[in-house]
């Protein structure tokens, strides 16, 4: 069937772009249910068309959209998805995006830059969502940004499971790739049973993106393998860098666990040259045939997303899936 109703006869329906239609089908069958049809072409100037194939007067509706490249085009379907959804009567719309769009534009470093991050939540708020739904936001401030319920999962458990699972946690320091990210690793310490916690102090110089002028460790990693996390990997250099930095300092082993497989040219090759034993992450971004390398391991998040989503439609708790924390 396409949707769910309730005793009420409320309806949840799920919609996807196209940039990942492989995890919205898999949320689709956390569900139980199949992704609803929606007519979706482009006119010889690259607009976009969209319009659903069924009824959504009164629906609950769930968009979900991956946001890898090229980015922009799968932004303005989503937006144009969403309006068509809010013209056609939908009684409620959230717009799921496992990775947010141009988040690492969330403030001005220099002067007369723009707040991306920011208008990305505008767009959507006129364009018609009620609600947004997103896995690990580079900052936590995002939330503030739209106009409605954000609903903020996190990944930390799925992967923290799957270190569990596959290493000793006992082994272990988790390290930060920043100053920025020790919160994120020591609860990632605390999960895996209170490991101690390390972090890559570095300077960037903020006229060059993605480019690290200088780093140390920060915490004791001489003789212990290292758990270096991050909520993405973009082009690898902090990564990979800070990886050497691990095992020049004495570490015996570096795993690498994120969230958001972006993978920007050179990211696969940096890692596949590094020295870095396993690189894990999850599925919130699509990843070619090409970018897979025998150390790269990829979690569903689809479980996390379906759990969520059916927590709304009933008008639930999303917090109780984390406990209140994560």
């Amino acid at each position: 069937m396409t949707g769910i109703k309730t005793t009420g006869e409320k309806t949840l329906l799920l919609f996807s772009g196209r940039a990942h239609p492989a995890l919205a089908d898999e949320v689709a069958f956390e569900l139980e249910l199949s992704v609803s049809p929606t007519m979706i072409r482009e006119f010889p100037n690259g607009e976009i068309y969209a319009r659903p194939e069924e009824s959504v007067r009164g629906c609950d509706a769930f968009v979900i959209q991956a946001f890898g490249p090229p980015i922009n085009k799968w932004i303005m379907e989503q937006l144009i998805m969403v309006d068509a959804l809010k013209r056609a009567s939908a009684k409620r719309i959230t717009v799921v995006m496992p990775f947010y769009p141009y988040a690492r534009q969330d403030k001005k470093h220099l002067g007369r830059e723009p707040i991306s991050a920011r208008l990305m939540a505008d767009l959507f708020k006129v364009a018609g969502a009620d609600r947004l739904m997103s896995v690990d936001l580079h900052t936590a401030q995002i939330q503030g940004f739209f106009d409605g319920p954000v609903d903020h999962l996190f990944a930390l458990p799925l992967l923290a499971d799957y270190i569990a699972n596959h290493y000793d946690p006992a082994s272990f320091t988790v390290v930060s790739p920043d100053t920025g990210r020790v919160r994120m690793a020591e609860r990632w310490a605390d999960r895996l049973g209170g490991v101690p916690v390390a972090f890559v102090h570095k300077t960037r110089d903020p006229k060059a993106p993605n480019q690290v002028v200088a780093h140390r460790v920060v915490g004791d990693v001489d003789g212990r393998a290292c758990l270096l996390i991050d909520d993405m990997i973009a082009t690898g250099g902090t990564i990979t860098k800070a990886a050497d930095i691990l095992l020049d300092s004495g570490a015996s082993d570096v795993i690498v666990a994120a969230t958001h497989g972006e993978f920007s040219e050179p990211a696969i090759d940096r890692l596949k040259n590094s020295r870095i034993s396993e690189v894990v992450v999850t599925n919130t971004l699509p990843t070619s045939d090409e970018q897979f390398f025998d150390r790269l391991t990829v979690l569903s998040i689809a479980p996390l997303i379906g759990r969520a989503i059916r927590e709304i439609f009933q008008d639930g708790s999303v917090t109780s899936l984390f406990d209140g924390n994560a």
